[in-house]
């Protein structure tokens, strides 16, 4: 899913304040809680999604819900609620999670193959790339997704190695199409 302009905007806001005021690490945790629990609730996000309830109701209701957060978490809550950007507080929260991931030097690896691969395999797909930096701590997700056939997909950030029998195919497709 790509993210927004406005959450980049918000998530850059939260992150500069919350440099300033040294509050970055607990921001991140509870930034990361209210993305699990949006990710977990589909009420809530039928909640935040409708118009017909005002921004008082779901300030309250979302001040109920996350009452245990700083006071800092609290108001940018309700600040976003305010400036009716409730339907997108979960893209914001993950973008405020990226960036900080990312001043921190963490990068987000992603390990799509057709069937689970052993922990020897990933290594040496991991060694096999100059994508993913060994100094560098990453975040490793798997996937596993039959219709690539076979092979791997690598995805470093923006950047992607695909190396599945899928693609292979069909760039042979194509060859013969031309041909």
């Amino acid at each position: 899913m790509r993210t927004s302009k406005v959450a980049k905007r918000y998530a850059q806001g939260l992150l500069e304040f919350s440099t300033d005021s040294g509050s970055t690490t607990a921001l991140f945790g509870e930034m990361k809680d209210v993305v699990n629990i949006l990710k977990s609730s589909r009420e809530l996000n039928s909640f935040l999604q409708t118009p017909v309830i005002d921004s008082k109701k779901k300030i309250a209701i979302l001040g109920e819900i996350f009452k245990n957060f700083s006071v800092s978490a609290q108001n940018f809550i309700s600040l976003i609620i305010k400036q009716g950007r409730e339907k997108q507080l979960q893209q914001i929260a993950q973008a405020f999670i990226d960036k900080v991931e990312t001043l921190e030097g963490l990068q987000k690896v992603s390990l799509t193959s057709a069937t689970q691969l052993s922990a020897a395999n990933v290594d040496a797909i991991l060694k096999s790339t100059n994508l993913v930096d060994a100094k560098q701590k990453f975040d490793l997700q798997t996937n596993i997704n039959p219709n690539i056939l076979g092979g791997y997909i690598l995805r470093v950030g923006d950047q992607q190695v695909d190396a599945s029998v899928r693609s292979k195919l069909s760039q042979l497709n194509k060859e013969f199409q031309l041909n």
